[in-house]
């Protein structure tokens, strides 16, 4: 579907597991990370921007080029000293959390980030969008108090539902993963974070089931798994608490009684990635796009060129709306013209006639409800911009 509907391809020219993004996925992409910020803004985060690569030393610090080696590119030497494009964004926010000392009272610090990753796959394992070497993540990580753990979470959860339903998932399986054999952090962090998580939960009102010891060896976790239009289910959010990078960064605050403290971090990603998620999007809607997230939002069809000049002016007021809108620009005949428009799931069709000329009206028919009948045109855009706006279909 992907590249029936000229969203994105795989260049083998570039090298395997490479997205390029195509204008038409480009802007999709680009409404889901406008939307993306837009909530975590309004949800208390602060957005970063970080590089992609650094010193090596950095991977070590963090543990990453111990532990998670085989996932990494090879290391370039830049001036005599070795660099790693990243695999991973959370050791920069640990970076920009330690860059001051903070107090007490400034937690909880959130910092979010649309984050590109790079990391090896085996030629072997690349799949479509679901398996690529680089992606972008949409990574956040809470730095917070210990008795704030638990409403942190609960207000992961609520953005991750707010965003996720917006995109039409609304049912979800849930996992608790908790302490493994081997494990950073003692018995009394681990015990307030599993209950700092099944509290979250609870109040949630989520059912969820329990992976003892399937938890990470430095926090536990709950996973989020979407289910699709067909029932099928995905691996999509994470949250996931850690008590290793705070101690392996030195990152800490100063308490209420003027110690310097830890503070508890959280990993979390509701995409997961924007490749992937995009990916499953595709594969929920069969690339028919709802009206306010589709590239093309409505294309006007001349029924002969005469009335090109009408259809014009007809997209030039739309795009003034704020609606994404195109004329169509073959010399087909009127079926074939609303044929393509099918094939390429546009979500509004207006046809343009001698008819519709005279009375300043378009004769509209949707993806969802097919013919609706002739509209005034300033009306029938009024009625479309504002469907958009509210994230809804154009109804009759």
């Amino acid at each position: 579907l992907g590249t029936k509907l000229d969203l994105f391809s795989i260049q083998e020219d570039a090298g395997g597991g490479l997205v390029f993004w195509h204008p038409k996925g480009s802007t999709i992409r680009r409404l889901i990370e406008d939307f993306w910020k837009a909530e975590h803004m309004q949800g208390g985060y602060e957005l970063l921007y970080t590089p992609h690569l650094a010193n090596l030393d950095l991977w070590k610090t963090s543990g990453h080029f111990d532990f998670y080696r085989e996932g990494m590119f090879d290391q370039m030497d830049i001036e005599g000293q070795e660099y790693q494009i990243k695999p991973m964004n959370c050791p920069f926010h640990c970076l920009v959390y330690k860059d001051k000392l903070r107090s007490y009272r400034e937690l909880p610090v959130r910092y979010a980030e649309l984050g590109t990753v790079y990391r090896y796959e085996r030629s072997g394992t690349l799949h479509g969008l679901m398996r690529v070497r680089g992606f972008t993540q949409d990574d956040a990580h809470i730095f917070c108090l210990p008795d704030q753990l638990e409403d942190e979470l609960v207000g992961v959860l609520d953005l991750t539902e707010s965003i996720l339903s917006r995109f039409g998932f609304e049912n979800y399986e849930i996992n608790l993963s908790t302490r493994p054999e081997k494990s950073v952090g003692g018995d009394d962090i681990w015990e307030k974070a599993e209950t700092a998580l099944k509290g979250a939960l609870s109040r949630k009102g989520w059912d969820y089931k329990v992976d003892e010891g399937g938890g990470a060896f430095y926090g536990p976790k709950i996973d989020v798994k979407i289910k699709d239009a067909i029932g099928r289910t995905w691996q999509c959010s994470t949250v996931q608490c850690d008590f290793n990078l705070p101690e392996r960064f030195e990152l800490e605050y100063v308490s209420k009684d003027g110690k310097k403290e830890r503070p508890i971090m959280v990993h979390r990603a509701i995409f997961g990635s924007i490749e992937r998620f995009f990916g499953i999007l595709v594969e929920n809607t069969a690339g028919d796009f709802p009206v306010w997230l589709s590239p093309v939002q409505m294309k006007v069809l001349p029924v002969t060129d005469d009335f090109r000049p009408y259809c014009e002016d007809v997209v030039k007021k739309a795009k003034a709306l704020g609606i994404r809108a195109e004329v169509d620009s073959s010399d087909d005949r009127l079926g074939k013209m609303i044929r393509n428009a099918e094939l390429e799931k546009i979500p509004v069709v207006a046809v343009v006639g001698q008819k519709e000329i005279d009375s300043n009206q378009l004769a509209i028919r949707t993806r969802k409800d097919g013919d609706l009948g002739s509209f005034a045109a300033g009306d029938l855009l009024d009625k479309l911009a504002d469907a958009i706006k509210a994230g809804k279909e154009l109804r009759a």
